[in-house]
């Protein structure tokens, strides 16, 4: 495979993670969520509210 793939996969899990924190979420459990869902792990943050 790729690696700019691998590349693109773990920025857009640090990105995540980021995203979770600024909604007051585990940043470190959504950047291990999103290695394993990627852009899905993205649309559900999208949708779930700030705490």
């Amino acid at each position: 495979m790729d690696g700019g793939y691998y590349i693109g996969w773990g920025t857009l899990s640090l990105i995540n993670a980021g995203l979770a924190q600024g909604k007051n979420r585990s940043g470190f459990n959504w950047f291990l969520l999103s290695l394993l869902l990627g852009p899905l792990a993205t649309f559900i943050l999208l949708l779930v509210e700030k705490r």
